[in-house]
């Protein structure tokens, strides 16, 4: 997943960077009243940065109780609740994950977090071994955090959750089964306080994007800033539509791959590119990047925050397997129309925002204060 962002982001910052270099000028005499860099920046760590990897966290925490009380009183009933905790962890993550930078990059945590995609089955084949074997060093979260990263985050408790043999997790014929998953958890629980209190260091990793500056080891000037800012929506919009939901969903029905899908074991396909689109939107809204458009361009920000909310819904309108819903001619019409909203979105900011910004909006590069 990370090498896929990593190109995407080298094939788009190479097209958007030049208008940028333009945006951090001063505003030219036509421009609109110019817009810090680090009051954009700043806005979208606390607006949106912080508060989602805090609710990542919060949602781990809750999974890791609910796999404890599966483990301790196995039952239907508790294999729900972990379920269900799973299910919200994995929406949170996804609105969360669109942030691939900074704290969770550290230590492989954002491979460890979700390793995907795994087209050779390689996350799978280890969390099978380790199953099979009953290893007890994987069912505690420190070691396993040591282990192979395919095997310690939401992949490997997708599987133990809902793959084969997941129902003996209702009784007690299995008790490792639950011991690894509790593990699993744990070690998620684990990584997502460690980049919620990453973001939070006052003297941290936020504390640089928001003030660049000559001395900043990593952003400069607020050209750099707030191109890191705009590569998220440009990036991300590409992984969603060319990775995830092309992954799957093929040029006709024929070269469908269902079992591509992320999350289709758990039918959380479509929940988290729904999730996804969210978080962009939210970080659109909280970074008001759309204020430094000029009065005439301002129907951008707005037309960006409808586009997203529409994709939401198609996503969130498509429930259930994976497979039936590719199968069902209305449903993936759907999918189709959902990727005609983040290829518009894409050509949206990617192409016409930054052109806008290039021609006549400012962020000024002296904004370190």
């Amino acid at each position: 997943m990370m090498m896929k962002r990593v190109a995407l982001m080298s094939k788009r910052m190479a097209l958007a960077l030049p208008f940028f270099l333009a945006a951090v000028l001063p505003a030219s005499a036509s421009a609109s009243a110019a817009v810090k860099a680090s009051d954009v920046i700043g806005r979208a760590i606390d607006g949106f940065v912080r508060p989602a990897y805090a609710s990542l966290d919060e949602h781990a925490g809750g999974l890791t109780t609910a796999m404890h009380q599966l483990c301790e009183a196995p039952s239907g009933q508790n294999l729900e609740a972990a379920r269900a905790a799973f299910s919200g962890t994995v929406e949170a993550w996804s609105v969360a994950e669109i942030i691939a930078f900074g704290p969770i990059k550290e230590n492989n945590r954002l491979e460890r977090m979700l390793y995907w995609p795994d087209r050779k089955s390689i996350g799978l084949r280890q969390v099978q071994a380790t199953l099979a074997s009953k290893d007890p060093s994987a069912a505690d979260p420190a070691q396993l955090a040591q282990k192979s990263v395919a095997m310690q985050g939401l992949g490997a408790l997708e599987y133990v959750l809902y793959g084969d043999g997941a129902e003996t997790l209702a009784g007690k014929d299995d008790p490792y089964r639950c011991a690894y998953g509790a593990g699993i958890a744990g070690n998620i629980e684990a990584m997502a306080g460690e980049v919620r209190d990453g973001w939070q260091k006052p003297d941290g990793f936020a504390s640089l994007w928001a003030n660049p500056g000559p001395k900043n080891p990593l952003y400069r000037d607020g050209n750099e800033a707030v191109t890191e800012l705009v590569g998220v929506f440009i990036n991300e919009l590409d992984m969603i539509r060319d990775v995830r939901l092309k992954g799957f969903l093929g040029a006709k029905p024929d070269a469908d791959k269902p079992k591509q899908a992320i999350y289709w074991r758990s039918q959380n396909t479509t929940a988290s590119l729904a999730a996804n689109l969210s978080g962009i939107d939210q970080l659109f809204q909280a970074s008001r990047l759309g204020d430094a458009l000029p009065a005439d361009a301002q129907w951008m920000a707005e037309s960006i925050h409808i586009q997203l909310s529409n994709g939401v819904t198609t996503a969130k309108s498509v429930a259930g397997p994976i497979d039936k819903a590719l199968a069902d001619r209305a449903l993936r019409d759907k999918l189709e129309h959902f990727a005609l909203i983040t290829s518009s979105l894409s050509t949206l900011i990617g192409t016409r925002l930054t052109a806008e910004f290039g021609l006549t909006a400012g962020f000024s590069s002296l904004d370190g204060d």
